[in-house]
């Protein structure tokens, strides 16, 4: 007997990691309101000028806009599972990223206490899959 919910955790992982990554990127242009933790650009861009120390600063400040483009990105491939694994890969190493710039700036604590290690390996346990069944990619194959 073949299990018809097997791939419902799929893509309900697939659509917590991208929701998780949108609100994050809702929060650095101020949409959650007082929920907010950085609540606009310019608290976003200090924080990350902060998880980047170590870089030149030309590079810190390019991370905060690649970093906004590519959570953008990368959740609306989860969420339609266009190019899925290659978003899901991609996932996996910007929170593999965000967990080692804040264990080096601000301790092992905080990304424990954000989950950014367990979103990356996620996102990695979701790279590995090898069918995405409700997504984009499964209905390309099928044509």
């Amino acid at each position: 007997m073949k299990n018809s919910f097997i791939h419902l955790p799929q893509l309900f992982l697939r659509l917590s990691i991208s929701v998780t990554m949108l609100s994050a990127v809702a929060d650095r242009f101020g949409l959650w309101g007082e929920n907010s933790t950085w609540g606009n650009w310019e608290n976003f861009e200090k924080y990350t000028q902060q998880l980047t120390f170590f870089l030149p600063e030309s590079i810190g400040c390019f991370s905060v806009y690649a970093a906004t483009f590519l959570e953008i990105l990368f959740s609306l491939m989860l969420i339609t599972g266009f190019k899925t694994k290659l978003a899901a890969w991609g996932t996996g190493f910007l929170f593999l990223i965000f967990a080692l710039s804040m264990s080096i700036s601000l301790g092992i604590k905080a990304p424990l206490d954000y989950s950014v290690w367990i979103a990356s390996g996620a996102a990695f346990l979701l790279a590995v899959q090898t069918e995405f069944k409700y997504s984009i990619d499964t209905l390309i194959k099928k044509s």
